[in-house]
């Protein structure tokens, strides 16, 4: 019976080192790096401009090839893949309907 007690002891400071280990491994931090690999996301592009042009077409957004191709290329870029260069955006159909979306018409 001694032996068992010396032998939970043990495995009890075991699991407790692992812990203390454990949490200072998580706690960490890296070591800060010169400078800033890729710039911030704050800086927008043609993607982002083209993604809140086709945002604000609404239930037109879908019939617009340009804007199929745009949301595709924003699926790209989400799931890792490398970019593609966009293509080149066509005069729209109707150009009454892209006039009257932010407001009256006038």
């Amino acid at each position: 019976m001694w032996r068992s007690d010396i032998f939970r002891a043990l495995a009890i400071v075991a699991m407790i080192g692992v812990f203390i280990a454990t949490l200072a491994a998580i706690n960490r931090r890296p070591a800060p790096s010169a400078a800033p690999e890729a710039p911030l996301a704050s800086a927008p592009d043609d993607l982002s401009a083209e993604l809140r042009r086709c945002s604000a077409l609404g239930q037109q957004d879908a019939e617009d090839p340009h804007c199929q191709a745009v949301w595709e290329e924003n699926r790209r870029r989400f799931f890792g893949r490398p970019a593609r260069p966009l293509p080149p955006m066509a005069a729209p159909a109707n150009p009454a309907a892209t006039n009257s979306v932010g407001g009256d018409g006038r």
